[in-house]
């Protein structure tokens, strides 16, 4: 490992006085960057640990939530508010990582996980253009089980790790970030970038900007809401395909629904194409199984994942049933 400092901030101000260095890194649990250290992906030349600020998770104005960055992934998982009125983020929790992981584990340093593409991690053996830009990507024709069939480019085919973003995505939160020249908000959503030519550029995070928040809206159809991970094994493993769902059906018919895809994508998956098939249509099996199909209709499989095309329309048609208490 390369040496490095260390230093503990105390609070916002002190973070980003100590960050403002070149190559300095802000520590959360460690769970990813202290492991891409160890496999000489990362090399930061110092740490500046966050695990201080803020940990609270408070009621907005708004009848939402205010999720600071340093709340553990268990604690934000058993908090009482999200199990009741999100619990599509609660399960999105718990189906991440080990309970030793999850205890370690913070929101903002969730939000910042970076691929488990085993070329990525290679760092003596693989091209990847994600570690190295302009290298190449040894994923596109070698062993690509585990990678994109959406949003992928001819630089990149890596996937988003994270099922908490999963979940973040689905339910329209808000990350709050914090740089020397002012705050900033940002959607979930927007918050993550797709490869294009340069896969190294992850997040929109500028040099040095702290992520403060996440803020979940008021949302009353979160309530009625689940999320599904199809793996490999029961536990640690990440997911093949994972779906989060939101669905209000009132008299039948498809009121509201929010869907974002995991496992298949460089970030979490917005699935707007599904939503917009599923609005104002009866809550029946043939209405999911088509939002389904319209959402990977533009899906493109590589050499050893073209099984993840009906898995994730399959997962999709049977979450949304699970929701209106319909058999897909």
């Amino acid at each position: 490992m390369t040496p490095f400092t260390f230093a503990r901030a105390v609070d916002e101000g002190d973070a980003l006085r100590l960050a403002s260095a070149p190559a300095i890194k802000y520590l959360g649990g460690g769970t990813n960057l202290v492991d891409l250290m160890r496999e000489t992906v990362e090399h930061p030349r110092g740490l500046v640990d966050v695990t201080g600020l803020s940990d609270a998770i408070e009621e907005t104005d708004g009848g939402g939530l205010m999720i600071g960055a340093a709340v553990r992934n268990s604690s934000l998982a058993g908090h009482r508010a999200v199990r009741e009125r999100f619990p599509v983020l609660a399960r999105a929790l718990l189906a991440g990582a080990s309970a030793q992981i999850r205890n370690m584990a913070t929101v903002g340093g969730n939000l910042l996980q970076r691929t488990r593409c085993t070329y990525f991690y290679d760092t003596d053996g693989s091209r990847c253009n994600k570690r190295q830009p302009g290298q190449g990507c040894d994923a596109i024709h070698g062993f690509n089980r585990n990678h994109a069939i959406l949003g992928a480019s001819p630089a990149c085919v890596a996937t988003h790790p994270s099922d908490m973003c999963v979940a973040l995505a689905a339910l329209d939160a808000t990350v709050h970030l914090q740089s020397a020249q002012g705050s900033r908000s940002v959607a979930l959503t927007d918050f993550h970038h797709l490869p294009g030519e340069h896969p190294e550029v992850e997040t929109v995070l500028e040099p040095g900007e702290l992520v403060t928040a996440i803020e979940l809206p008021a949302l009353s159809a979160a309530a009625r809401s689940t999320y599904r991970k199809v793996r490999d094994r029961a536990s640690y493993a990440f997911a093949l395909v994972s779906v989060a769902a939101v669905l209000e059906v009132s008299s039948g018919e498809i009121a509201d629904a929010r869907l974002a895809l995991g496992g298949v994508a460089h970030k979490p998956w917005r699935a707007q194409l599904a939503e917009g098939a599923l609005r104002g249509r009866p809550a029946t099996a043939e209405t999911f199984r088509a939002a389904a199909e319209a959402e990977l209709a533009d899906a493109v499989p590589l050499r050893d994942n073209g099984f993840k095309i009906e898995l994730a329309k399959r997962t999709i048609a049977a979450v949304l049933g699970e929701l209106a208490g319909v058999e897909a």
